[in-house]
């Protein structure tokens, strides 16, 4: 589970994921996806180095790595924060046809 952080910069908003070990790993949420009344995130993986390259194109490698991306279902938390929850394998493959369908109808505008 991960909670949105009051980070957002330049690059939009981000998540931190926490796994079971407490290792924090941060995404950019890339777009919300609607299904019927849920919402699920389209999220990317911000990665940065020892030396704080973030894919620079700087010649370092950090550009080969492959990308991180992830969906998560968007649920509200006791707390009325919004919280993100990895989504059933049903829901998953609803996201993948929604996502499928938002894409060809901006790729035909």
């Amino acid at each position: 589970m991960a909670k949105k952080e009051d980070m957002q910069e330049e690059e939009g908003v981000v998540v931190v994921m926490t796994d079971e070990d407490g290792n924090e790993y941060y995404y950019e949420e890339e777009m919300i996806i609607p299904v019927g009344d849920e919402k699920y995130a389209l999220l990317i993986g911000i990665h940065n180095d020892e030396d704080g390259h973030d894919h620079c194109g700087c010649g370092c490698g950090c550009e080969d790595e492959e990308e991180d991306v992830i969906i998560a279902k968007i649920v509200k938390g006791a707390d009325g924060e919004d919280e993100y929850v990895e989504p059933t394998d049903e829901e998953f493959e609803a996201v993948q046809k929604a996502y499928d369908a938002l894409v060809e109808e901006s790729e035909q505008e």
